[in-house]
């Protein structure tokens, strides 16, 4: 038995951010119904990140959406919104990820619905937050990382701002809802009471930086500084980056200079004695470890470096990655079937629970699907 198991989950939210907190619930047990509107549905359902399709809807919707029911909804109708707060009645858990004050339009707002239930745990992500003059800016992963900070931490110094390749604010913003949930659901387990818990995506890309950002507090609000190459953490001294070898790259982490010209047979490494050169010399440190890594493989450098217990690792893509041990030995790929009949291949939840790996063949809804029958099971 899944822990969640018995929650049911009302999801009111779409593209990203809330429909990958509720997929998350979903892999640990919890039901959760998709609330989509009619015709058009999620947006992201043609919101494609490449020309690849699947079964008429983008691979971004079938990837966070998989293991849902579709209930179909105008929530601009009273009578469609009147049947929404039946279904609520008997929920655990609501998730919307509307920007503020459209729920409250919508007569869904946390003080409406906590009077049907007031056992409900209600989850909400905005973009920036309920106040403030950004409150009803766009909430987008790239708007995010690019207000955040985020973007000055990747690339070289002299790249301009980097953003990562991922929707990585959205992702860490379900995340972060899926925790209070739980700790919601936790609480209520004791006390019987239900509780709101907000998160907004500035202030979650914002913990998410909460190394940098703290050291930026301690150091006097000193800039940012990237290394001229090799970067991969602004705040790292030497050797930390990843180096082009004679046949691939190496990843570096943290290690001790003279340590490392002397294993690698490097002389001029082993000048750099003091631990503060490190970081003061890095560009130069870095420059000297590129050109000298250059000169031979990729697996040359970790034959020598990985017995002597360095960090280091090769640089993988997916191809490599998915073709070695490390990785089948996780079974980290299930395949899901829709209830067309349509199947596809993707990754599982990464959380095991005494020592059970969490599967679902359950896959993505189609628009609608489960409508009639929840209606029915509802009484709606």
């Amino acid at each position: 038995m899944k822990p969640l198991e018995d929650i049911l989950v009302v999801d009111l939210s779409q593209f990203l951010s809330g429909p990958s907190a509720s997929l998350k619930l979903a892999d640990l047990g919890a039901r959760v119904i998709k609330i989509e509107r009619p015709e058009i549905g999620d947006i992201c359902r043609t919101l494609y990140v490449s020309n690849v399709k699947m079964n008429d809807d983008s691979t971004v919707f079938h990837a966070i959406n998989r293991n849902k029911e579709s209930f179909v909804a105008n929530l601009k109708d009273e009578e469609d919104c009147s049947r929404i707060k039946k279904l609520i009645e008997k929920a655990d858990v609501v998730i919307h990820n509307f920007r503020p004050g459209v729920i409250d339009r919508l007569g869904l707002d946390y003080k409406t619905v906590s009077k049907l239930n007031p056992k409900i745990v209600y989850g909400e992500i905005s973009g920036y937050g309920p106040e403030g003059p950004w409150k009803d800016k766009p909430g987008q992963d790239l708007l995010l990382q690019s207000l955040s900070g985020l973007t000055w931490l990747s690339g070289n110094e002299h790249d301009g701002p980097v953003p990562m390749g991922l929707a990585i604010v959205d992702i860490i913003s379900g995340a972060h809802l899926v925790q209070g949930i739980l700790a919601a659901l936790v609480r209520k387990s004791i006390t019987g009471k239900g509780a709101k818990v907000a998160v907004s995506m500035l202030e979650s890309i914002l913990d998410f930086q909460f190394e940098t950002i703290t050291t930026y507090y301690a150091d006097g609000g000193q800039p940012t500084v990237r290394t001229n190459s090799n970067n991969a953490h602004a705040y790292l001294g030497a050797p930390y980056g990843i180096y082009k070898t004679k046949d691939g790259y190496l990843a570096l982490a943290m290690g001790q200079i003279p340590v490392l010209g002397e294993l690698l047979g490097c002389e001029q490494l082993t000048t750099y004695q003091d631990i503060n050169s490190w970081f003061d010399q890095r560009n130069e440190i870095k420059e000297v470890l590129s050109e000298y890594l250059a000169t031979d493989t990729s697996q040359k450098w970790l034959s020598i470096l990985e017995p002597a217990d360095i960090w280091c690792a090769d640089v993988m893509d997916w191809e490599r990655l998915m073709k070695t041990e490390a990785y089948q030995v996780l079974n980290m790929e299930q395949e899901v079937k829709m209830g067309d009949g349509f199947k596809f291949k993707t990754t599982r939840c990464p959380i095991r629970i005494d020592g059970e790996i969490l599967l679902s063949s359950k896959g993505t809804p189609g628009l609608g699907e489960h409508t009639k029958n929840i209606e029915l099971e509802f009484n709606l």
